[in-house]
Parts: C-alpha cells; structure tokens; sequence
C-alpha cells in the first residue's frame, strides 16, 4: 500500500477501568508507537525463547482476577485449569487452528487477550503468553485480539508469512535461513568469488551443455542468471516488491534503511513440475503467499467460534460473505487452471480415489516435516468411519433441508430456505459457525472434515504438521478446491431454488451503457522480496536495552503481476441520479474452445469493483483504473522496514505520520487476472449499472485503507446479495438489459525473462536493471 494511509491513534487504553474512544490524528504519539513497538518485537523470532528483558519481567503470571476483565468465562476458566495442571500444548509442537484439542485451548487465550480492561493487563498477559504458550496457539490468539478489539484501529502485527515463512516457503529455505550466520558468509564469499569469476567466465549455462531451456520453469529464475541456491548480498538498501519507487524516493526510509546489511536468497515453488503430477504447473498460484494469506485473514476476521452478537459480525452478513468468497475463490482458480489448460474443479467423491496427490515440503517451526498426500488417494483409505460418517451426515443434513426447502430445529422453530435471505443461514451452517441455526446439532463437521484430511482423531493432542489443519496452509492442496466445491454446491442449490431475476428487477430506468473501453490486459512474473528476518539463529544484540536489527533476511521469489489497467465505461442518463457501478470479469471458453453458457457461466465471473457515483443527465464517461479497486491491496510494508519507521519515532528522530500500515483484509492486487497467453487469453468484462438504494451507511469516520470494518456493517456499500445478478440462475430471455454491458478482452502474457535466454552478459549476479524495467519503466 502507498503511504498516504491515514490511521486512527490509540491514545486510550491506558486507565485502569476505561477505554477512551480512539481520535484522528497525524502523527503518532508515545503511547501509540510503544504499543506498536511491543507488537513487533513480541512476534520477533517467536519460535525462539523471548530475549527482551523488559517483557520477561512482565510476563512472569497470567492476570487471573476476574476484576481486569470485562467479562470472564468457562473457556477462560478452562484454559487456566489447563495452564495450572501442566496440560497446555507444549511448545515445540505443532500447531492446528482445527485441531479440537488446539481450538479450546486457543480460545480462552484469546479471551484473556481481548477481554483484558485495559493495556497493562492485555500486555502482561501477551508477556506471559509469549513465554509459556505453544508458539502456534500464541500467534493465533494475538492476531485474533489485534484484529477484533475496537481500541486497536491503527494497531497492527507483522503479516503472516513474516511472523511464520515456515507455512509458506519450501524447507530449502527455511533451513538455509536458519543456518545463516552473516560473519561465516563475509568469510566464504571472499574466497568464494575468485572461485566463481573463474567459473563463470570459462562455462555458460545456456544451450546443450549444460542448461536445457525446455526444463526451465519460471520459479526456478535464477539459474538463468548463473546464480546459485546460496545467500546473497542486496545491492540496494531495500527489497524488492512493486511498489518500492514510493519509498526509495523518501530521503527519511533511504536513511533508516542505508545502515541495515541485507541478504536475500533465491527460492522457488518447492518442486519441478513433472516430480510429482501435472497439477504442479498450477503451484505458483496456488502457493502464492498472498493468495494464501488472504484465505487466513478472512477466517481470522469472522473466526467460526466467534458469535455474531458480541463481535457485530452478524451485520456483516458473516455467513453469506464467508460461503461468497468460498465460490469467488474456486472461480478464481478455475480462470487459473482454464489459463494452464486444465478444466472444470473435480468433483468430490467420497468414494472414489482423487488423482492429485500433493507434497508441500514444507517444514514446521518445531523442525517436522509435514505429511504429504499420494496419487490416487482413497479418500476412506485410514479408516476413521465414525469420523467419516459424521461429516457425511452433517453434508446430507443440509442437502435434504436445501431441497425440501425447510429447516425445522430441535426447538420447533421452522427456517424457510426458499427466500433469499437464508443464504445466511446456509452459509453460516457451511462455515460451520458458532451462529449455525441448530446449536443442538453444532457438531464442528468442518473442523472435523480437516482433522479427517490431516489424520488426526478426536481427541489427539500431539499431531503431526498438515496443511489441511491451518488456513494459510489449506489452499496449497488441489485436493481443497475438490472439497471446497461440494461446500459451494449448498450455495448454488439454495440459489437454484430461487427464481431467476425478471427483466423488470434487472431494469434500470433511464440508464443505457453504450459502450466500454479496456487497456490492453497484460500479465508477466516480476520478483519480490518476502523477509524471513524471523528465521535468523544469530545472538541478539542489545544496546543500552534496545534491540539493534542491523541484519534483515529476504527470500527472492518470482510471483504472479499484471500491468495496471484502466477503463471507461460511456453511459447515458436520463436524469441525475445515484447508482452503484458492479464489474466483472469471467472466462468465455471453456478448456476445448466452446462457449460456456451464460446460466452455466455464472459461477465463474469474479466482481473487481464495486463504485458507487452520481450520474448527470446526458452521457458520462465512468473512469476507474485498477489501482482504485476497493478491496485490492498492493504489496506491504516488509517488517524489517515497519519496525524501522516505528523506532526511528520511538527515538524521537522521525515524526511518524500514521500511514505506515495497511489493511490485513485486502485481496492482492496482482492476482485480479489469470495468467494471459502470449497469443492472448479470451476473457470478457461484464458492467452492470443500477439506482444507488442507500440500504447502508457509510460512517464518516471509516476509511477502508487501513479499517477492515469489521462488524461495523460498513464493509458492503448495499444490502444487495454478494455476486448480484449472478447469485441466480439467468434466464437469457429476461437477463439482458441496457444498464448491462458485456466487453471481451484477451489477457497477454509477456516473458519478463526472455531477454536471459540467449545471453547475460553478468553471469553470476542478479540483474537490478529487472527491477528497474519491469517496477517503475514500463509499468508504472
């Protein structure tokens, strides 16, 4: 995100017994930048025992007096009779938010983090955590609390990937990281290059003799550039992502950043392709660390056991955004696969075997490995049928509800799922949340679908790592798109049970979209810097008691981009009046060239934007650009960097504006369209204009760069349902109307490391004019 970022202040929290209403301000007080500075430095290395002396004096007890809380419960109750009998998960081990045994015990941790009255009882209580909880089940429950307290607007942790590069990178670099150490490498490199000048200019890595360019893949870029799988020193005071012009031309971050040694470290997306099976050409993709990341901030945003009421997510619509992104998600990676050539999602078969099998090569922080899945898994292979009836069973509950068209609850009340409001209802049952219909049948079927994915029974403690018990984890696996489409199935079968939208709904009166133009779509694979600082084993150093990060590890890695677009849409009115703009953008063909079918296709579109504006009578040219896309992110701020900006006003040498932080919620940016063709992908565009209805206010003071929203109601800028007009099956004879606009586009590809192929003339290095070029000269 940009730093133009305008956050709230905490300049409460700091009584006893009360909170004060956050203000908005400038610049970042004391208050504000201590706190701040106590978030980064507790998550530093968390894996490793805490070195901070001031937090280890604080966190020597957990606050049990009920009296610091606002409220005080049988989870937290239990958690303190856990902790008092030595029955906590210990650390070390491995850690699984849908573990049962893990979920109870993380959540009366989270609550003796959130419900804490003020900030001396919530930090000594994250003290206390940070020391004596699994490091797992601490990061979870903290980011929890960060994210759902009302006084922390403006708070923020470093993102997932940089608090745990285990979940997310291949064990290669893992243990390359953690074996770092940056004195032993000053020494190997000086003997190390004149070994490598001399390689390097009697031997060439291109044509037959040593380097075949039909085994390249795009993750592996650097053998390209004759580089080694081995640490390098940065050239630039910075790391690369795309939008590092906006800071690199800041005189204050190139100060913070000049006196920090920086190393980065290839890294690729852990396998050859043809190792394992053809799915593997989609790994880019689906191990994508925003990607990845954004499934987990979704469920950390409307965690299952959270309730509706007390944290307001039932304004939200929890249930139904959580079952709309489930579908946006699959239809997001079925453009992925159409682009690599693959077709439809298997279908989920209990019974049958599942072809793609999956080894992530991942390592935990606890140094296992996790587990992989052969070809052709049996899906009943391991035997748990108890388990495996059970999930069964909670599938074929709702199936027969959808379908007989009502829901009677052990209490006698009778839920009719034939109106379109009880997709709430649906999605929250699908989720499998603390707001399901039917308590008395809340029986955690879909943490139970992935302990039965993971191998883990009932009541296992001690577990072995899996990617199926994490959500920043899960959507490595092809096998969780098959099962995550038969959830989207409840979706589609209530909607297909509701009439479809007549021409006179689709209407708008006085509105014509007459035409649409599109920049040309481009997409190509540029390279970012992820910081694994985290990963480093070497000795912390203090000075005077503050910590000096004089070292920052980042690992390399090449990830789907696109070029920015714009377009304008021409539209005539009849009148002024207020509308909302939705835009879409869904595939054309299917994987043998045939047209889809609009009704067949619906599932499929994905919404970019929602814009909400005036229009004039007469014609108006609607202008949007790619960057203004309301729940787009672009890359973040590194936690190396943040802490910088953070100490740098801590130490009164910066006035830190508060616009260093972006929102956890947002999609990634690069990933808005699938992967072109040199030839060019076919795509279409779809623009459907209608009245404004002002079913939902906009509170002045909510600003989306940094506010998720979260229970305010403010997240959706109307109370039309998600994916509206293609929630429905679509009736072509009643669908097409004046205020819709169909636009198709094809989607290219550039080769952004086809000027490698033939000959590099730095053999050996890593070419910054890449950087140069492919950021800020022909994109930006």
């Amino acid at each position: 995100m940009k730093l133009t970022i305008v956050l709230l202040a905490l300049v409460g929290l700091v009584a006893a017994a009360s909170v004060s209403t956050p203000s908005r301000v400038t610049v970042a007080d004391h208050a504000f930048l201590e706190r701040q500075k106590f978030l980064f430095e507790i998550v530093y290395r968390v894996e490793d025992p805490l070195m901070f002396e001031e937090y280890i004096k604080l966190g020597q007890s957990l606050i049990h007096d009920k009296a610091h809380y606002t409220y005080y419960d049988e989870h937290m109750e239990q958690f303190y009779e856990a902790y008092k009998y030595g029955v906590l998960l210990p650390r070390g081990e491995f850690f699984g938010a849908l573990v049962k045994t893990h979920y109870r015990q993380a959540y009366g941790l989270f609550n003796f983090f959130y419900y804490a009255k003020d900030w001396e009882t919530f930090q000594q209580n994250v003290a206390w955590a940070r020391i004596h909880v699994n490091e797992g089940m601490f990061v979870y429950a903290l980011t929890l609390a960060v994210i759902h307290r009302d006084d922390f607007k403006g708070l923020m942790l470093p993102t997932i990937y940089e608090i745990f590069p285990q979940y997310f990178l291949n064990s290669k670099l893992i243990y390359a990281a953690e074996k770092f150490d940056y004195n032993t490498w000053s020494k190997y490199m000086q003997y190390e290059k004149e070994l490598q000048n001399v390689y390097h200019k009697n031997s060439r890595y291109y044509g037959n003799d040593y380097f075949y360019m039909k085994d390249f893949k795009t993750y592996q870029w650097w053998r390209l550039m004759g580089l080694d799988e081995q640490w390098y020193a940065a050239e630039k005071s910075f790391p690369l992502r795309e939008n590092s012009y906006e800071f690199v031309s800041d005189d204050k971050y190139v100060s913070f950043m000049k006196d920090i040694n920086m190393f980065w470290h290839p890294v690729d997306y852990t396998r050859d392709i043809e190792d394992f099976n053809e799915h593997s050409v989609l790994s880019y993709f689906t191990e994508d660390l925003g990607w990845n990341a954004y499934w987990y901030y979704l469920n950390m945003d409307y965690a299952f056991f959270l309730d509706g009421k007390t944290f307001g997510l039932n304004q939200d619509r929890r249930g139904e955004w959580w079952l709309y992104n489930v579908d946006q998600i699959l239809a997001r990676y079925y453009m992925e696969r159409l682009s690599n050539g693959f077709g439809e999602i298997p279908e989920f078969s209990w019974y049958h075997a599942y072809e793609y099998g999956y080894d992530p090569e991942l390592v935990s922080y606890n140094g296992v490995g996790y587990s992989y899945r052969k070809n052709y898994y049996e899906i009943q292979s391991h035997g748990n049928f108890d388990m495996l009836n059970q999930i069964k069973s909670s599938f074929k509950r709702i199936y027969d509800a959808v379908d007989t068209g009502y829901y009677t609850t052990y209490g006698g009340q009778k839920i009719d799922l034939r109106q379109p409001e009880s997709i709430e209802y649906v999605g929250n049952y699908m989720q499998n949340n603390i707001d399901a219909f039917d308590k008395t049948f809340f029986s955690y079927w879909n943490m139970l679908s992935h302990m039965y994915f993971g191998y883990v029974d009932y009541n296992d403690f001690l577990v072995q790592p899996s990617i199926s018990l994490n959500f920043e984890t899960m959507l490595r696996d092809p096998l969780m798109y098959t099962f995550y489409k038969k959830i989207a199935d409840v979706f589609y079968r209530v909607k297909y049970h509701l009439e479809p939208y007549t021409h006179e709904q689709l209407y708008a009166d006085g509105i014509q979209v007459m035409g649409a133009k599109i920049d040309k779509l481009v997409t190509y694979f540029d390279m970012v810097d992820i910081d694994v600082s985290n990963l480093m084993n070497d000795k912390m150093v203090f000075d005077d008691g503050k910590f000096i990060w004089n070292n920052a590890l980042y690992a390399r890695q090449m990830r789907l981009n696109h070029k920015p677009f714009n377009y304008e849409v021409i539209v005539n009115a009849e009148k002024p009046q207020k509308v909302v703009m939705r835009t879409f953008i869904g595939p054309k063909f299917d994987e043998y060239g045939r047209i889809i079918s609009l009704n067949n296709n619906r599932k499929n579109f994905i919404e970019l934007d929602e814009y909400v504006m005036e229009l004039t009578a007469g014609e108006n040219v609607i202008k949007r650009s790619s960057n203004d896309f309301y729940w787009t992110v672009k890359d973040r701020t590194t936690y190396t960097e943040l802490y910088h900006y953070v100490m740098a006003a801590f130490d009164g040498k910066y006035e830190l504006p508060l616009d260093i932080s972006e929102p956890h919620c947002g999609f990634p940016d690069r990933l808005l369209l699938p992967r072109g063709w040199e030839s060019g992908y076919p795509m279409q565009f779809v623009f459907y204009i209608a009245p404004y209805t002002g079913s939902v206010d906009q509170y002045s003071n909510y600003d989306s760069t940094y506010y998720c929203g979260i229970g305010s109601g403010t997240r959706h800028i109307d109370s039309m349902p998600f994916g509206y007009p293609f929630d429905r099956p679509i009736d072509e004879y009643e669908f097409f109307v004046p205020n819709m606009y169909f636009k198709d586009v094809s989607i290219y590809h550039v080769d952004t490391l086809q000027q490698y192929y033939q000959d590099y003339k730095k053999v050996g290095q890593f070419d910054y004019a890449f950087y140069n070029d492919y950021y800020t000269k022909y994109f930006h």
